[in-house]
């Protein structure tokens, strides 16, 4: 749960530094921000096509 917390922080302190950066490296901020950014839990459906096999994006 800590960890969360400091990772929204962090990210939103990036995402404030990054508003005020010249253009490259606002680019590299926003890069570093989605480090700090939650993964996104697979939803259910995700993941029982994942397990069907017949994946296209291949």
């Amino acid at each position: 749960m800590l960890d969360d917390e400091f990772n929204e922080q962090r990210a939103k302190i990036l995402r404030e530094l990054a508003e005020q950066a010249d253009p490259f490296i606002k680019k590299r901020i926003l890069n570093l921000v989605q480090r700090y950014e939650p993964r996104r839990k697979p939803m259910p459906i995700d993941e029982r096509l994942a397990s069907r096999g017949d994946n296209v994006d291949k």
